[in-house]
Parts: structure tokens; sequence; C-alpha cells
């Protein structure tokens, strides 16, 4: 087979020299050349043989034939590489993989995805598959990722990063210490606002990757390394239209307890001095970039609350401080938040009440699709950010700040609140808590919270 493959590919390439204005009359051996490559897929059946694929030089016969019929190549070389093949014999992959890089894979199949248009649907399949070869060959070979970094495709991605190929890009950008690119990339535009709509969407869409790489713990660590919370302090300074995306980033880089040396580099980095004028007064422009009141007062208080739970001893203090200034300037702009968002979700509570009642009288079941609906209408009144702002009230009574606490507690009885309520919604946050983390972490974090619960 591979034999026959050569003879064509040969032939072909020969046609191609001697008739290079001409295309029919290399036509017929272009398309005899892709029949074989089509009978090829079987050997992806039995990896054991991979080797004879590189003894008889197929590897880079293929190779050299990703400028002409490039889609055929790519499709075999995603199933030659599928991962679970790629399990099924150690050695045929490791022979088949260090071929394939010996030839400069990466460079050709991004050479190639340069020339691909995307609105095409086979071309389009052509990139999804190329990313897919990448992918399959990093998952049995990481340390080819700085390779393949090295190689254009990290510029390539960056250029390219669109919707459409989000997700398997950003697995692709964690593995290859794609934050420090993703920094340098938006540092650009700390000073300036984006001139086209393209380039905001642009701007927007590596942000989004800067905040799905952070949801890997061990990218907070090159975060923190490579400056990114200078970076976002600094974004949020200029005012810029970076602004409300610089806060997204800061708040998925300090939430849990992997968060904790942000939060701490950031009351460092004078952080709070950025961070409390925020909280104070929601900018006005945010109508203007599209982007919620709710979401900017969600995004700060996830901060602050991420802060108060992960600092400890000076940075926890100055943390406190910012409280008690301005006679609890702060405290009075909590509770005004506080109740703004009681009133919604209660709002949307009576709602929810009043259609479970009717459907009880019309004699329809409750099922769970339901209450998630209902669960989701809550959040979209502003649940959430409730939960954040009763969990910073708990926190700064418990602080041991007299002051705070009478505040709290003050203004909670001027306005009609009540304490009851709060440690309602905290019991609510309480067992909602720790998606994705261990029993244990869950357990301790409850168990944190319903203590502060106690004692508020």
């Amino acid at each position: 087979m591979i034999l026959t493959f050569e003879k064509r590919s040969y032939k072909n390439q020969a046609l191609r020299i001697k008739f290079p204005d001409n295309p029919e009359k290399f036509m017929e051996s272009e398309l005899d050349l892709n029949d074989i490559i089509q009978e090829m897929h079987v050997i992806a059946t039995m990896p054991d043989l991979y080797h004879l694929l590189v003894e008889l030089n197929a590897v880079h016969s293929l190779l050299g034939l990703l400028t002409h019929v490039a889609i055929a190549v790519v499709d075999l070389l995603q199933e030659l590489t599928d991962i679970d093949t790629l399990h099924e014999s150690e050695e045929g992959a490791e022979v088949l993989i260090d071929a394939l890089l010996e030839g400069q894979v990466v460079a050709l199949l991004v050479q190639n995805m340069e020339r691909l248009d995307e609105l095409v649907k086979e071309e389009a399949d052509g990139i999804f598959n190329t990313l897919a070869i990448i992918e399959n060959m990093a998952e049995f070979k990481p340390g080819l990722c700085t390779e393949a970094a090295q190689q254009g495709l990290m510029q390539w991605l960056l250029k390219r990063i669109k919707v459409r190929l989000f997700y398997r890009m950003f697995i692709l950008l964690s593995l290859m210490d794609g934050i420090d690119v993703l920094l340098q990339q938006l540092s650009v535009f700390k000073r300036h606002n984006p001139s086209t709509a393209e380039e905001q969407e642009m701007m927007e869409n590596l942000f989004d990757g800067l905040c799905s790489c952070l949801m890997l713990p061990s990218n907070r660590d090159r975060f923190l390394r490579g400056e990114g919370l200078q970076l976002m302090n600094l974004m949020l300074r200029e005012k810029k239209m970076s602004r409300t995306s610089a806060l997204k980033v800061l708040n998925h880089g300090m939430i849990g307890p992997e968060g904790a040396d942000n939060c701490h580099k950031f009351v460092d980095i004078l952080g709070l001095r950025t961070i409390f004028p925020l909280f104070m007064k929601t900018p006005k422009k945010m109508k203007k970039t599209g982007n919620s009141e709710k979401e900017h007062e969600e995004h700060v208080s996830s901060i602050i609350a991420s802060m108060l739970r992960n600092l400890k001893s000076q940075q926890r203090s100055r943390l406190l401080n910012k409280f008690t200034e301005n006679d609890c300037e702060k405290v009075d702009r909590l509770m005004e938040l506080h109740f703004k968002y009681l009133e919604a979700v209660q709002q949307a509570d009576k709602r929810i009440e009043g259609e479970k009642h009717e459907m009880v009288r019309r004699g329809e079941i409750l099922d769970d699709g339901m209450e998630d609906e209902f669960y989701l209408r809550r959040l979209d009144a502003g649940l959430f950010v409730l939960q954040l702002i009763c969990y910073i009230m708990v926190e700064i009574s418990n602080s041991g700040i007299s002051q705070l606490q009478q505040r709290v507690h003050q203004i909670l009885n001027l306005r009609g609140g009540s304490v009851k309520v709060v440690r309602h919604i905290m019991r609510e946050y309480a067992e909602s808590i720790g998606d994705g983390k261990s029993e244990e972490f869950k357990e301790a974090e409850r168990k944190r919270i319903m203590d502060l619960v106690e004692n508020f």
C-alpha cells in the first residue's frame, strides 16, 4: 500500500512540474493519490505497524503533500494520531510522533491553516482536524507544546481567536504557557481603546481566554508571576473599554483558596485604592459597553469577598480598615446594595411562588427541570450578588472591629431588615458552595460560613 502511495505521489509530482499551468493534466493523478490516501486510513487500526510508515519514509512524503492535497492528509493524520489509537501501541505512537516532529509537522500544519478559508465547510473541518492532531500529540507528549508554540501555532491561535473554535484553543493555550502571551497581547489595550468592532471582539475574546485559563489552578501562579494583577489594576485605573473585562479577570484570579497569593499581591500593589472607588460607585459608562450594572457589582463584590476569605495578617487589616474610614461609608454602600438586591430577589421569589401555586391548582407536577428554571430566574434577579453581599456583611461583623458590627446592625434595624433573613440567605449560599471541589473542602467551607453566621 505504501509502495502504491509513493508511486502515485511521485507521478503526481512529476506531472505538476511538467504542466504547472495546466491542472487538467495532473487532475487524474491527484484523484488517484487521494484514493490511496483514503485507503491508508486502515493503518490507523494497526498502530503496531506505524514503524513501517516511518521506516519506508511515508511520513516524510505525507508531510510533503500538505501543500496540495492538504485536507486528505490532515484527515489521515488526525485518524492516525487519535488518542485512543496511540494508547493501544505506545511504541508505534512514539515512533510516529517523533517522525512527525522531526518533519516540523506543526509549522507545516500552521502554514496550511493560513491558506484555508473557514467559510468553506470542508476547509473549516480541515482546521478543526488540524487542531485535533496537535491536541492528540500534545496529550500523548506534553513536552511538544513549547515547540508547537515556537513553530507559529501560538501566533496563529491568537490572531484567530474567534468563538467557533474557542474550546479547543484554550485547551491548547493553557498547555502552552499561553497566559504570558495573552497578557502581552492585552497590554496593547491598557491605554488605548480598540479602534474597530473586530478589534473589540478580539479584545473580549482574549479576556475570555484569560478567564478560561485561570479556571485551572496552576495558571493562577503563572498569572501572578506574569504580572497579570499589575496589568489589570492599571486597566481599571485607565478607565478604558478594557475596564469591565479586567474586573472579570481579577475575579477569576482571586476566587477560592487557590486565589490566596493573588489576593495578597493585589493588596501589596495598592489594588484596594482601585477596587473600592468601583465598589462605591458603579461607572456610568457601563451602558455604552453593553455591560450591566449587576455584572459590575457582582464582580466587585466577589473580589472583596475573595479577599475577606483569603487575606491574612497585615493585608487583612488593611482591607478591614477600608471599611472603617470616612465614617464607615463603605458599610453604608454595602447595606444600600444589600437592600437593592434583597428587594429584587424577593420580587422574583414572589412571582415564582405565585406560579407554583398556580401549577399546583392546575394539578401540574413540579419537576427538577422547573426547579432549575426557577433557580436560574432567582440568579438572574441577583441572588448570587445578594449572597456575596451578605457574606461580606457577616465577615466584617465577625472581624472583631465593633464599629463595623454596630454599623451593619444599626442600618439593618433602621431599614426594617432582619438578621434572620441574612442567615437564611447565607445558609442557602453555604449549601451551594464548592462546585468541583473535594467533599472535605466543601464541608470545611460550609462549617466556616455557618460559624460566621451563628455569630452574626
